[in-house]
């Protein structure tokens, strides 16, 4: 044995040192997760979810595209979500919008009686130019968003929003 013996006073500080930091690493790790998990998810094609349109059918005209996001996981609560867009050609660009409205967030609808060639919220007779652009003098506070496009062997894949660029 040693000669050099532990006094109870340093047993009890080496103790409480020892508990105290394995209580702080405990409270310190889920919180470290939290901030790293979004650097390590995966990015790229995985991103967009394919639609049933091949870009050949599309045309200068909005057309109303519906597709579902399968197995949307939200905490321990698995659903297939659908979603909405209105996409068109202008050009060789391919345009995909939001259809909610920037004023109460209802669904605003291309070329409804009498407002044709403008998107039309039933709301609050909100109006939009075909680009997405709010008309002044109508309650929508800004641009409809738009959707990110990619296009793989002749499908549409939609990704996220984003802010109206065309305006």
């Amino acid at each position: 044995m040693s000669k050099n013996r532990v006094s109870r006073r340093q047993f009890l500080s080496y103790s409480l040192m020892g508990v105290g930091g394995f209580m702080i690493s405990g409270t310190l790790m889920p919180m470290l997760r939290f901030a790293v998990d979004p650097v390590l998810q995966k990015s790229g094609i995985g991103d967009y979810t394919p639609t049933q349109y091949k870009v050949d059918d599309l045309t200068d005209v909005p057309v109303r595209v519906d597709y579902m996001i399968k197995d949307r996981k939200d905490g321990w609560y698995e659903s297939d979500v659908s979603y909405t867009a209105w996409v068109y050609k202008d050009g060789d660009e391919i345009i995909a919008l939001s259809p909610v409205c920037k004023h109460l967030g209802c669904t605003v609808n291309w070329g409804s009686e009498g407002h044709p060639n403008e998107f039309f919220c039933p709301c609050h007779a909100g109006r939009y130019t075909k680009n997405g652009a709010n008309v002044k003098g109508t309650p929508p506070i800004g641009p409809l968003d738009e959707y990110e496009v990619l296009v793989k062997d002749g499908f549409l894949y939609l990704g996220g929003t984003k802010p109206n660029t065309l305006v």
